[in-house]
């Protein structure tokens, strides 16, 4: 049996103070389930930052945007816009006033000596001058529309040379309007004026409207006709649609609208043979391809009919006798 001692009691009551003293610890609350699952907004901010063109606008668009912002407040001042273009003015005159880029030499080709006066006079080119202050289109239509120009080409070389080749239009016949006489070139283009340039050699003389527009078939009989030598004084276009052929003694070779050729052969054939162009003929005609037909000048038909009636007297005296 336990023995109680004095002190036991008071022992007991002690214990029994300090555990009303001390709390008790809460119990821990059962821990919440983390969700792995991002919120939408996440979600949403996560997928637009791997999209490539998001990404791209962030690093490309907003610098661009920022200096587009920078460039059109610095433009919005007038004064400062005037002042880039006064300074890009300034830089571009620098450059093309360095001597790599001026022309002191202009070199004219293929032009005769006339020629080349009046395109030295339509260029009107005050040298030394920049090579970009020339536009070599408006240079080449301004000389191509000189009348003895066909063709013109500009060309900048080297060494501050401007070089013009000139295909100069080759005066062919002279052709007789109303208005006067003028050269004009195979195709029947204007060259100039009678007496405003001089010719290496004579020309043929065409006559009437729209022989400019034939010249190469006129220039055909002419080349036909040089057996005559100097007698062929030139062509008359008649109508517009056949030649007449005009020697020097006022006869006249009418040929046909067609196989004109071929009737003046036949015409040289017969004066080769009679003398007939060297007769008093005022003309052939041979706008008949199946007949010839001549026709005399007043003193021969005056002639003719005064032996006609000498023979006629004598026949008379024959038949008398």
């Amino acid at each position: 049996m336990q023995q109680m001692t004095p002190d036991a009691p008071h022992l007991q009551i002690q214990r029994t103070s300090v555990r009303s003293i001390i709390p008790r610890r809460a119990a821990p609350a059962p821990a919440t389930p983390h969700d792995p699952a991002p919120s939408k907004l996440s979600y949403r901010v996560t997928r637009l930052w791997l999209t490539p063109i998001f990404r791209k606008a962030l690093r490309i668009g907003i610098p661009l945007f920022a200096l587009f912002a920078a460039v059109a407040w610095y433009l919005s001042d007038e004064t400062r816009i005037a002042g880039l273009f006064e300074a890009a003015y300034e830089i571009r005159r620098e450059v093309e006033n360095r001597p790599e880029f001026r022309v002191n030499v202009l070199g004219i080709d293929g032009a005769s000596e006339d020629v080349t006066e009046e395109v030295r006079a339509a260029l009107a080119l005050d040298l030394p001058i920049s090579s970009f202050d020339l536009d070599l289109d408006a240079l080449r239509g301004r000389l191509e529309a000189l009348p003895p120009v066909r063709a013109a080409d500009l060309r900048i070389q080297s060494g501050g040379y401007l070089a013009v080749r000139i295909d100069e239009r080759v005066p062919a016949a002279l052709w007789l309007t109303h208005e006067g006489l003028s050269i004009v070139d195979e195709e029947g283009h204007f060259v100039a004026g009678f007496g405003t340039r001089e010719l290496d050699a004579p020309l043929p003389l065409l006559g009437g409207e729209g022989a400019n527009l034939v010249v190469p078939e006129a220039l055909d009989l002419i080349e036909a006709a040089e057996i005559l030598g100097d007698r062929v004084h030139g062509l008359v276009r008649m109508g517009e649609r056949r030649w007449d052929v005009v020697l020097t003694n006022g006869t006249r070779i009418l040929l046909p609208e067609a196989g004109a050729p071929a009737a003046l052969d036949r015409v040289l054939a017969l004066h080769d043979v009679g003398e007939i162009l060297s007769r008093d003929v005022t003309a052939v005609d041979l706008r008949n391809p199946g007949r010839l037909t001549v026709r005399l000048t007043d003193e021969a038909i005056d002639e003719l009919q005064r032996m006609r009636a000498l023979a006629a007297e004598r026949s008379d005296e024959d038949q008398r006798g």
